[in-house]
């Protein structure tokens, strides 16, 4: 059986297009995280645990699966939004009735 491949993330563009287009500056994310591990994210220094990740959707006022499609989709020029969640849907459809 082949796996099938896909993309790594790219978490860090990801949380600086949703900060940016949200207009929230780092220093908004005090609550959840410091200003420079906000940036240390951005510039993928660290790689924020889902805990974290759910946090920082918090505070961005999106989905955290909005985020990590996001990640995936940068790195993936030729996946679209509608292509890539068809293929999640149909790999939890798949362990659902696996």
């Amino acid at each position: 059986m082949t796996r099938p491949t896909f993309s790594k993330n790219d978490f860090a563009h990801a949380l600086k297009k949703v900060r940016l287009a949200k207009q929230i500056s780092q220093e908004e994310f005090s609550l959840a995280s410091s200003r420079t591990y906000v940036s240390t994210l951005e510039r993928g220094i660290y790689s924020p645990t889902l805990n974290k990740v759910d946090e920082l959707a918090e505070v961005l006022g999106v989905h955290p699966l909005a985020l990590l499609t996001l990640s995936y989709l940068k790195k993936s020029k030729s996946c679209s939004v509608s292509s890539l969640l068809e293929r999640v849907m149909k790999d939890l459809s798949d362990i659902d009735h696996g």
